[in-house]
């Protein structure tokens, strides 16, 4: 069992690149690329060191999920007029 550390760049053979985020004899937490956050039992999950680098990072409003323009419900607004 390897103990990798704070901002190692790992590969997992379901989620791909990641950076570890926490490490500790019990749990691993890996922020991979594509998937997100993850918390692994550091005894059981598989990992290989990787040189490839982390991706630039998201802008806040991207991480939310917040869309450019509001969203319309469809329903006139209260006192609008025809």
């Amino acid at each position: 069992m390897r103990l990798y550390a704070k901002g190692d760049r790992v590969t997992q053979p379901n989620y791909g690149p990641g950076t570890v985020t926490d490490a500790n004899v019990r749990h691993t937490v890996i922020d991979f690329d594509q998937h997100g956050l993850r918390t692994f039992v550091t005894s059981l999950v598989v990992l290989e060191p990787t040189d490839e680098p982390a991706p630039p990072p998201r802008s806040k409003a991207a991480k939310r999920g917040k869309r450019a323009t509001p969203k319309s419900s469809g329903q006139p607004l209260a006192g609008a007029r025809d």
